[in-house]
């Protein structure tokens, strides 16, 4: 082999191996000191929040379903309780009543509870409105599935005479009426399921309602609730049964008691 020949294949080992070393160094990892060290997270500052560790139904009264719980102070909002500001409130809000639902895992507001001594129902009363409680048709309500916060409208069912022939003058005289509260008591129908019935109803009346239903219980035979459904519940209430309680022309009832007989008797109002 000529000297030319050795020389040429000297160059191309010492190319392929410096070809092998760059390809090494360009696939292996930098050295530790050259890696840029990532910044530490942040720390999540919390406070304590006082929660709730089961749910209370409206009207329950609170006492050992709250406990402290670490919170984002970042998520804290106006109305929760702090511990760092108020560490006897748990003790403090001890039997005090939930006007409104409240579920475990919320923080406990106040502006969700009535505070211990106070009257459950005027506290949910809004301004203006009065609470009546009417004896109600038990049989006939809507099966005995009207709840408290359900719509309904009232209706009157009294005894009407005429011609000497005794009949029967059914009228609604308040529409979309909210319930308060009413009585439940288990009752158990022919097939042996259980059903819940209500006798007696408080509803949220303006003082002229109040007036009206309050007539409706000295004229009726019976007052029956009707359900209403909760799309209706945000619609104006209807025509009342003015006429009971104020003139308007139209022609009301008045029953007379005579020698010991009862009678009902037209009259102008």
């Amino acid at each position: 082999m000529n000297t030319s020949r050795l020389i040429i294949l000297g160059v191309a080992a010492v190319a392929a191996g410096g070809a092998g070393y760059i390809a090494k160094n360009m696939t292996s990892s930098p050295p530790p000191d050259l890696v840029a060290a990532a910044p530490p997270a942040p720390a999540i500052e919390l406070t304590d929040v006082l929660v709730l560790g089961e749910d209370v139904p409206v009207g329950q009264p609170l006492e050992n379903q709250m406990r402290w719980q670490s919170w984002p102070e970042s998520a804290v909002s106006e109305g929760f309780i702090l511990r760092s500001e108020e560490a006897d409130a748990m003790e403090k809000l001890q039997g005090s009543i939930a006007r409104l639902a409240m579920y475990a895992g919320e923080p406990v507001r106040r502006s969700k509870l009535i505070g211990e001594g106070q009257s459950f129902m005027s506290a949910i009363l809004p301004s203006g409105k009065r609470a009546v409680a009417t004896q109600i048709s038990a049989d006939t309500s809507a099966g005995g599935f009207i709840l408290p916060n359900d719509n309904v409208d009232v209706i009157m069912t009294r005894r009407a005479e005429s011609g000497g022939s005794n009949g029967f003058i059914t009228e609604t005289i308040l529409k979309n009426i909210r319930v308060l509260a009413i009585d439940q008591m288990i009752q158990e129908d022919e097939e042996g399921k259980k059903v819940k019935v209500g006798e007696t109803a408080t509803l949220e009346l303006t003082p002229q309602q109040s007036e009206i239903i309050t007539v409706a219980q000295q004229l009726a035979d019976r007052l029956t609730l009707a359900l209403r459904p909760v799309a209706d519940a945000q619609d104006k209430q209807g025509d009342d049964a003015e006429y009971l309680v104020s003139g308007n022309g139209r022609r009301g009832t008045v029953r007379v008691i005579r020698s010991g007989e009862v009678s009902e008797v037209g009259a102008r109002k």
